[in-house]
């Protein structure tokens, strides 16, 4: 792996993610911590939505959202998910494959809590995928739950965390000619050391 070094150099996967993300922090737009997630329903049929990732931890990559959402009973059905981040500005994308579990406890109850409150109560008010009669009706139900949760509202408890281990990880960077730079880490166990791969573009 003589020729892994610049923006590929670096023994631990998570901390290649994070210097990334931070890059893309400072020059794309919008949501540049924005991932592509992948799901698979009961009948294997694949289902696929922008959210946001929110941690990237010594072993995982993290993110919340409604538990009775259809993507929750997806990751919870399944077990297994995967993601993109695609960087247009600096052309680079991560890909993660790996074992989903919840994050349901004390850091998701910190995360909720940083959260603005419109947001927070809006978690409340969204039946996440289900039918909606109206806007209005949305509304409606925001004005309801502000009444009766306050300024100071708790964590849902159909809300909080998932979290990706993942068992593989490849970065992509773009080259001259679409002679592209692909890096692919995989681990069966999050015990076991990476094996790291040089792949053709």
């Amino acid at each position: 792996m003589s020729d892994r070094d610049g923006i590929f150099a670096g023994d631990d996967p998570f901390e290649i993610a994070r210097r990334w993300l931070a890059e893309a922090e400072s020059v794309e737009p919008n949501d540049a911590n924005a991932m592509a997630l992948s799901t698979v329903d009961a009948d294997g049929l694949p289902n696929a939505r922008m959210v946001l990732l929110k941690d990237i931890e010594p072993d995982g990559f993290v993110f919340y959202t409604n538990y009775a959402s259809t993507k929750a009973q997806e990751l919870d059905g399944a077990g297994k998910a995967a993601f993109v981040m695609h960087w247009k500005s600096l052309r680079r994308q991560i890909r993660v494959r790996g074992a989903i579990t919840r994050e349901d406890g004390p850091q998701a109850d910190a995360y909720y809590a940083s959260r603005s409150l419109k947001s927070r109560l809006g978690a409340w008010a969204s039946r996440q995928s289900q039918p909606l009669s109206s806007r209005a009706a949305l509304m409606a139900e925001v004005a309801r739950v502000t009444a009766q949760h306050g300024t100071h509202p708790a964590r849902p408890p159909f809300w909080g965390g998932y979290r990706i281990t993942p068992s593989h990880i490849e970065f992509w960077a773009d080259g001259a000619f679409r002679l592209h730079d692909r890096f692919s880490w995989h681990r069966e166990d999050s015990g076991e050391k990476w094996r790291i791969t040089r792949l053709s573009p």
